[in-house]
Order: structure tokens, then C-alpha cells, then sequence
């Protein structure tokens, strides 16, 4: 009996201790992941994804890493699309979709790894008609069960705004796009004043506004999108988009109307 106590206890204690191993490189991920959000380093974002790889080896069952690991990632292959490195973002792209797809496995819950799913098989279409015949029906998989689970998280929001945006041919649709991010940019203000649970995720404000600012632009409303553009720069600095849209609005001539 004494045997059978000794080995629980020591079962108990390497438990612990593999939690707390795990707390502590999923902390790393995610004050790495913070830092490169905000100078848009794509390094960086690859450094917090193997934090988060290290720590699901702690945490074989649990979506927590998987799910952040998959968001380091797509952000990751964001930062490579922008530097012209088309393929290191296509390797970062399948990495974020295979750790992604564990998160729902995990956590057929988890909203905003079904709405990543949804946003990067929407990539994936490019414009394809046999691609979209192929992955269409994935995209509206992962974004009705991201509403179903969080209608009222922000990145859901903005992710599925993000969606309409890109794939928007008259200005309906980009006013439909429009209203999706504002409703995103509204719960991301509601989500400022509460205070962070542990590993909570808080990303993409600033990517919003920036798109709000976009849509605004595409509508041809240049005083709202100068206004946008500049509250994402203020929200992230670093934001190149934001950067150039609010510079070519700002050298436009005005209209001689």
C-alpha cells in the first residue's frame, strides 16, 4: 500500500511539474508572439510558434497550444506575404492549418481556430473556380461553426470581415465586409475593459482598423479611411498597410468638384 501511495505521489508530482513546464513556454509563446504582432517580425512570430510546439509536448490534449501555434503562424505567413518570401508563406501556411486542425480536434469549440481555418482555405481559393469547388465548402464549415461557438469574439468578426473584404467585386459587398468589421472593431473595445484570462488571446485590433480604413477607401469615403488608417497606426505601429494606405491618401490631390 505504501508502494502504491509512493508511485501516486510521484505520478501527481511529474504532472505538476509538466503544467508548469507548459504554463511557462506557453507564457514565452505568447510574449513572444505579442512582441512580433507589434514590429510585424516574422521571425519572431516562428520563435513564438516553437514555444507553443514545445509546450503541446507537455500538453498532448489540450487545444490551448495548437490553437496559438496555428495563430503565430498564420500571422507569420501574413508577414512573409508582405516581404515578397511566397515561399516561406506557403510553408507557414500548411504549418498553421495542420496545428490549427489539432485545435479543433481537440476543441471543436475553439472559434477563433475554426474562423483561421476559414480565412486560410478561403486563401486558398485565390480566385480559383476549381478551387473554390474544392475548399468552398471547408471555408463555410469552419466559418458557420466559429459563429455557432463566437458570435461575439472580435477576432471571429474580423476574420470573417476580413473574408468578405478580400473577396468583394461591387461596393454592396464591401459595405456588407464594412459592417462586419465595425461590429468587430465595437467587441474589440468591449474586450479592452475587461481583464485577460490566462493564455487568452488579444490580437488583431489593430489588422481590423486597418481594413475598416481599407473599406472605407474601396467605398471612395477618403475622410473616414484617413481616420481609420491613422487609429490603426495608433493601435499598431508598425502596421505597413496602414502605413502606405494613409501616405497615398495623404499625397492625393483633392477632387476639383
Amino acid at each position: 500500500m505504501l508502494g502504491k501511495t509512493i508511485l501516486l505521489f510521484l505520478a501527481g508530482t511529474s504532472l505538476v511539474r509538466a503544467d508548469l513546464a507548459a504554463d511557462k513556454l506557453t507564457s514565452s509563446g505568447i510574449a513572444e508572439f505579442a512582441a512580433a504582432y507589434q514590429a510585424w517580425d516574422g521571425a519572431r512570430f516562428g520563435k513564438a510558434a516553437d514555444y507553443f510546439r514545445q509546450a503541446e509536448a507537455f500538453t498532448p490534449t489540450s487545444a490551448v497550444n495548437p490553437a496559438w501555434r496555428g495563430a503565430a503562424l498564420f500571422h507569420q505567413m501574413l508577414q512573409l506575404k508582405s516581404a515578397s518570401d511566397p515561399k516561406g508563406a506557403s510553408t507557414a501556411m500548411d504549418a498553421a492549418l495542420a496545428s490549427l486542425e489539432t485545435a479543433v480536434k481537440l476543441d471543436s469549440g475553439n472559434a477563433e481556430s475554426h474562423a483561421l481555418l476559414g480565412t486560410l482555405y478561403g486563401m486558398k481559393i485565390n480566385g480559383s473556380t476549381l478551387r473554390a469547388i474544392r475548399y468552398g465548402p471547408t471555408v463555410q464549415k469552419h466559418q458557420e461553426l466559429a459563429l455557432k461557438h463566437g458570435a461575439q469574439n472580435p477576432r471571429v468578426r474580423y476574420l470573417l470581415g476580413a473574408g468578405q473584404f478580400h473577396t468583394a467585386r461591387n461596393d454592396a459587398a464591401r459595405r456588407e465586409a464594412l459592417n462586419t468589421l465595425l461590429a468587430a472593431e465595437k467587441l474589440f473595445k468591449a474586450e479592452a475593459g475587461k481583464p485577460a484570462k490566462p493564455f487568452e488571446p488579444r490580437w488583431g485590433h489593430g489588422n481590423c482598423l486597418t481594413l475598416i480604413a481599407r473599406s472605407h477607401e474601396a467605398l471612395g469615403q477618403k475622410p473616414e479611411a484617413v481616420t481609420y488608417y491613422q487609429k490603426a497606426l495608433a493601435v499598431h505601429p508598425a502596421d505597413h498597410a496602414a502605413k502606405a494606405g494613409l501616405d497615398r491618401l495623404q499625397t492625393m490631390q483633392p477632387d476639383q468638384s
